[in-house]
């Protein structure tokens, strides 16, 4: 069966040999992940002896996909990708991070921000010069002045990122231990940060994208590709309960649709640039 690995987190960066690549830190260590050609991942510990245990990776079977007759187009598209895979997010702070940053900006330029803060303020790191740094952590976040957030072109997310920065160290020993939708629940505390930023970095955190932002511009975008001929409702709040409904309320269902529909999103060749761009937060 075939398998399709989404790299959908704006730290893979392309390496040799037509690979994708990333670096993630998983229980203190830090992890080279590599995507093949062939979409195989493996993951690699970086300059530490010792086998330890991997950072986990998601799989979902197309079978979980709903079932419904309303829905049989959009799933026999989707399922073609076969089983999709995820590397989840060991950090949430780079899960909050990722998300503050996705903010009223298109994805192009979301991923040029991430890319730009990592590399101006993010840690040195022993691996290949093609893989990004990690993101600044919270404390480097509270120590920089102003200009600093301007040099890594973040003048905008400034006020949310020193806000999550000092949230994050007075409470994220209890966020991480929190169910998903409690997680989303969490951060909406922090100033700055909305339902649709709270739920798409809990998403990429928890690996559960029942909680993602269903009526997200990106699954409006890549549903209405993947099946033309479909009537989804306009705007956000409609297409969102109608997304719920086509999984029939299902939790599993709507899990598996939201990301094999951003899976075939990040897959498809027949985006026009410009065309994703993310709500305040």
């Amino acid at each position: 069966m075939a398998l399709t690995l989404i790299t959908d987190h704006p730290a893979w960066m392309d390496g040799p040999h037509g690979t994708r690549v990333r670096l993630v830190a998983y229980q203190g260590s830090p992890w080279l992940a590599v995507c093949s050609p062939a979409q195989a991942l493996t993951l690699r510990l970086v300059g530490a002896e010792g086998d330890g245990q991997s950072p986990p990776v998601l799989s979902v079977a197309p079978s979980i996909l709903p079932a419904s007759r309303t829905a049989a187009t959009l799933v026999q598209c989707l399922a073609s990708l076969g089983t999709v895979q995820r590397l989840t997010n060991p950090s949430l702070w780079d899960a909050i991070t990722t998300a503050i940053l996705r903010q009223v900006v298109r994805a192009d330029q979301a991923r040029r921000v991430y890319r730009s803060w990592c590399q101006v303020h993010g840690p040195a790191v022993p691996a290949e010069s093609s893989v990004l740094p990690p993101c600044p952590d919270p404390e480097t976040v509270l120590s920089l002045c102003d200009r600093q957030f301007t040099e890594a072109n973040t003048t905008f997310h400034r006020t949310a990122l020193r806000a999550a920065a000092a949230a994050y160290r007075a409470r994220h020993h209890t966020w991480e231990q929190l169910s998903p939708d409690d997680l989303v629940k969490a951060l909406q505390e922090v100033p700055r940060i909305g339902p649709w930023t709270a739920a798409a970095a809990a998403a990429d955190y928890t690996g559960d994208f029942a909680v993602y932002p269903h009526g997200d511009l990106a699954v409006r975008t890549w549903a209405r590709r993947a099946d033309p001929d479909h009537s989804f409702p306009d705007g956000e709040h409609a297409f969102s309960a109608y997304w719920r409904r086509l999984a029939n309320e299902d939790r599993t269902a709507l899990h598996a649709l939201t990301l094999f529909t951003l899976t075939w999103g990040s897959h498809v060749r027949t985006a026009r640039p410009g065309d994703i761009s993310y709500p305040p937060a």
